[in-house]
This record gives C-alpha cells, structure tokens and sequence, in this order.
C-alpha cells in the first residue's frame, strides 16, 4: 500500500470507553490468495477513530499482507462492528503516540517486558467508520 491515506479527525466519531478499553479487537482482512476472510484477535488502542495496532511479525505477518494488498476490513469490538481502511502509519510523531498508547494500555494490564514488541513490532492504523451508520 503506497498510498497514505488522510487521517480522520479525532473527534469524527465518538466511541464509548468501554471499547477503548477492551483487551481485544478482531480485524478481518481478505484472504490476498484465497479471497476468503481472515480474522485475528489483536491488542489495540484507540485515538478518536483511529485503531492502532503493532504488528510483531511485522511486514511478513499475514493479516498485514491481506491489509496491504486489499486495505477495506472489518473490525470488531467486543459487539460493535466497525468499518476500516488500513494505512500505514505516516510520520514519526504518530508512531511514537501509537507505541505509547499500546504500551501504556497493556503495562497497565500487568504485562511485563513489552519495550521489545513495542520498539520492533510494525505499526498499523486502521480509520474506523461504523459498519451501519
């Protein structure tokens, strides 16, 4: 995905705290070889309407390659369905909030040792819309 897509203003859309704080989200991806969907369960954190998450297996992991070669997912919230588009997370300053968000959410949570994911791991933002406006 080469394109880098504007990002949707913070307060676009209002998303309640029970979603942000969630320990999980499901991004479904289209399979780029068998056409079929893809989900994975992965940490995240959220700013406005932008989903952040990072990547560990960073470019080779397979729900970032379905992302890249077809960048509409699905994006699920404990019940709350969302619509994204998938880009690349564009400049240093946002990379550095996505990280921290991250790594702030799941410290908090009593994990340990994260300094490496959060350093190494590819970041990736999803811009949320809802799935039935």
């Amino acid at each position: 995905m080469a394109e880098v897509r504007k990002r949707i203003p913070e307060d676009a859309m209002a998303i309640e705290q029970s979603l942000i704080d969630a320990d999980y989200c499901y991004i479904t991806t289209i399979g780029r070889v068998t056409g079929k969907p893809h989900t994975v369960e992965i940490w995240f954190a959220l700013a406005g309407a932008a989903l952040y998450v990072l990547a560990g297996g960073g470019e080779g992991a397979d729900f970032v390659r379905n992302a890249r070669k077809a960048p509409s997912v699905a994006v699920r919230i404990q019940t709350t369905q969302f619509r994204g588009n998938t880009r690349s997370v564009a400049d240093d300053a946002e990379d550095a909030r996505a990280r921290e968000m991250l790594l702030q959410k799941y410290t908090a949570r009593g994990n340990s040792d994260l300094e490496g994911w959060v350093r190494d791991a590819l970041p990736l933002a999803f811009d949320l819309t809802p799935a039935n406006p």
